[in-house]
């Protein structure tokens, strides 16, 4: 495992995912996902944009000081990966270097619209799916993907629905 995706596997990775199924996901929570994450990139002083999607809706979209038009090129490309395989973006990293292959190739996209850096976090919903994608651009890609982890299960703590 490579040191820049923080020696998770992809089984790790697809539990965690389903460890944050959610109940719903309407637009009011969308923007409540976001909100969240603003509030706790606020407190730490973190230079990160943040985008909520339903489906490829932008519904929540914040740049924080310090980010630039390059971190809203990430996310979109980031997106696209999600949107794609359903999966998060590290989760599509990982697997990669663990089955050896380019993705990119093996996937036919190219890298130019697609990223495989972590920081997308599919929002999927119980009975229903992939409904969204929280978007984190800024930290290093494990962080970013951590960071997106800790705002959903925030979310769902709030919820009452974190296992």
């Amino acid at each position: 495992m490579g040191e820049t995706t923080g020696g998770f596997s992809s089984v790790e990775l697809s539990r965690e995912e389903e460890a944050l199924l959610l109940p719903s996901l309407s637009q009011a929570e969308a923007l409540e996902i976001g909100e969240i994450a603003v509030q706790f990139a606020r407190e730490r002083s973190l230079a990160i944009t943040v985008e909520v999607r339903l489906k490829d809706w932008t519904v929540f979209h914040a740049s924080l000081p310090g980010t630039s038009a390059v971190n809203d090129r990430w996310i979109a490309r980031k997106a696209r990966v999600v949107m794609a395989t359903g999966k998060s973006t590290l989760y599509e990293r990982v697997l990669a270097e663990e089955q050896g292959i380019n993705w990119y190739e093996a996937k036919v996209r190219p890298e130019e619209t697609h990223a495989i850096h972590g920081g997308a976090i599919p929002l999927n919903v119980k009975g229903a799916g992939l409904l969204g994608i929280l978007i984190i651009s800024g930290l290093p890609q494990v962080e970013d993907h951590l960071f997106g982890v800790e705002i959903v299960a925030e979310f769902l703590a709030r919820k009452g629905e974190l296992r």
